[in-house]
């Protein structure tokens, strides 16, 4: 069982650069590839960034290539979304997930490559 708390979530100017963390809970976090996912108000989650078990491989959604990074810290059980320029179409709820495929498999995209869910963190960017 893994338990995941995102953090760093909040009211944020457009153009801004927040991180976001997900800690998670357990010995075994290092095995886990992780995952971010988003809900937009009145929309259907969608996939935002991956990255593998050991940090070699990483995945994003073209909507935030190149403004944002995933990364993660195995010694502290944490990974972390670093955003930057910000727009308000990237106000959602920031989900954190892992997955019990290290590698992630052929569908680092997909929700139920995902086993275990955090609670989200709100980010909302202001015009």
């Amino acid at each position: 069982q893994v338990q995941l708390v995102e953090s760093g979530g909040g009211l944020v100017q457009a153009g801004g650069s927040p991180r976001l963390s997900c800690l998670a809970s357990g010995r075994t976090f290092s095995s886990y590839g992780m995952g971010w996912f988003r809900q937009p108000p009145g929309k259907e989650r969608e996939f935002v960034a991956a990255i593998s078990w050991s940090g070699g491989s990483t995945y994003y959604a073209d909507s935030v290539k190149g403004r944002f990074t995933i990364s993660r810290d195995n010694a502290k059980n944490t990974v972390y979304l670093q955003m930057s320029s910000l727009k308000p179409e990237d106000t959602a709820v920031y989900y954190c997930a892992a997955s019990r495929f290290g590698a992630l498999g052929p569908a680092p995209f997909s929700s139920s490559t995902y086993t275990y869910w955090g609670q989200g963190t709100q980010v909302t960017v202001s015009s």
